[in-house]
This record gives structure tokens, C-alpha cells and sequence, in this order.
């Protein structure tokens, strides 16, 4: 099945036309994911979009133990290299950068900016997913609002945008839903909230703030496992 499974935080894997995609797998120690990262689909791919600990996560166990190939900027790429991982199993051999686009099983991802910190070690970015039929997959990373969000809006065909809307470290719900608005996305599904006790607890306020700001766009507040059919 085509689908986007959350696993709390910010944590995604996506499946399209068995090729699977893991975003940010924070796993071991994230308090909406009780499993070990070896109880999930094992991933072709692994995306980091910053060098935080609750982002970075498993990715690099992920990839030694399972293959898979790491997306990263080329900061990260080099961390991981030094740390053991050959380039083979780096997208473009060295990592890429904000707007480069590399393409796995005619699935385009595009590396975006995010306005955040990264732990001293490359910037924080997000990624776009263009799916074979068009559609695309925005994973912000953790950010605030940005106008250039608009000018992703009018490049791709975003019909589900993954935004940050916990507070306190990114966007929070009004942020988010306004993002929404500028990504022109078909569907919103907040991430980075009630993973610990400073963020939003529950997305309940975004319902009405979305019906307001973005209403043709739909929430989907995903439960941390459960995959979502795309």
C-alpha cells in the first residue's frame, strides 16, 4: 500500500511503488514510539533533515545495519562518512544541498531551507517527495514560517505537507496552518508536537485555525503506527 506512517515527532516513512522513504528516525527514546527501529519496514533510503538528536536519530544504525542509502547535506554526509559509512550508500556519493534535487526509483527529492539550528554541523532543511504520478510530499523539518514556503507552493504539486505546529522550537498551530495556506497543500499533517511536556499536547486548536486560514486543505492527525493510505 501507498502510504505515510507517522511515528511520532518527526518521524515518517513513506511507501510509494515499494520503494520506502524514512524521515528523521528518531525511534530509540521517542516517547510516541515504544519499539525498536528493527520493528519497522526496512527502509530503502534515509533522509536527516538537521543535526539534532531527536532528527539525526537512528539513521546512521539504520543504514549500516539495513543498506539502505542516506539523504543528507553534505555536512551530515561527511559526519557520516567519517563515521563509518561508505559512499555508495550516500546519495550523490558526497550528500547535496538546498534546492539540488536527486532522484531514487523516479521518485525526486528535493532538499528545501528550514529556519532552525543544526547542532553545529551543516543547516536545517526540508524535503520534497515528487511522487511517479505528480504528486508531491513536503517535510518541512523543524522550522518557523517562511515566505518562500508560497514559491514551493507554485512549483509542486503539494497534496500533504508534514509541518512542525508544537511551539516552542518551530511553528506552532497558527503558524502552520498559515504555511498550509502558502503551500497551497491539499492536506496538512502536524508533526513535532506532545512528543515532550513543552509542546502543544493535541492538535485540536489547527481544526478551526485551518477552516479559517486554508480551508480547502484537510488535517490528518495520523496515530503514531498506523499508516495512512496516499
Amino acid at each position: 500500500m501507498n502510504s505515510i506512517t507517522w511515528y511520532g515527532h518527526a518521524a515518517f516513512l513513506i511507501t510509494w511503488d515499494n520503494t520506502r522513504i524514512l524521515i528523521d528516525p528518531f525511534l530509540s527514546g521517542n516517547p510516541m514510539f515504544s519499539g525498536s527501529w528493527t520493528e519497522i519496514p526496512a527502509p530503502d533510503v534515509v533522509l536527516t533533515t538537521h543535526h539534532h538528536g531527536d532528527h539525526v536519530g537512528d539513521a546512521f544504525e539504520i543504514c549500516r545495519e539495513t543498506g539502505a542509502k542516506l539523504g543528507a547535506i553534505v555536512e551530515i554526509a561527511s559526519e557520516f562518512t567519517k563515521k563509518g559509512l561508505p559512499a555508495s550508500q550516500i546519495l550523490n556519493g558526497i550528500g547535496f544541498n538546498i534546492g539540488g534535487t536527486v532522484t531514487v526509483n523516479g521518485i525526486g527529492i528535493t532538499m528545501t531551507e528550514a529556519f532552525h539550528s543544526s547542532g553545529g554541523i551543516g543547516m536545517p532543511t526540508g524535503f520534497i517527495l515528487t511522487l511517479t504520478d505528480g504528486r508531491s510530499i513536503y517535510h518541512a523539518g523543524d522550522t518557523g514560517i517562511f515566505f518562500n514556503m508560497a514559491t514551493w507552493g507554485k512549483l509542486y504539486d503539494i497534496h500533504y505537507a508534514l509541518l512542525p505546529a508544537g511551539g516552542v522550537f518551530t511553528m506552532d498551530y497558527r503558524q502552520a496552518a498559515l504555511a498550509a495556506a502558502m503551500l497551497q497543500t491539499k492536506h496538512l499533517i502536524p508533526m513535532h508536537w506532545g512528543t515532550f511536556p513543552a509542546l502543544a499536547q493535541n492538535m485540536d486548536p489547527i481544526r478551526a485555525e485551518l477552516a479559517h486560514t486554508a480551508p480547502d486543505c484537510t488535517l490528518i492527525v495520523p496515530e503514531p503506527g498506523k499508516p495512512v493510505a496516499i
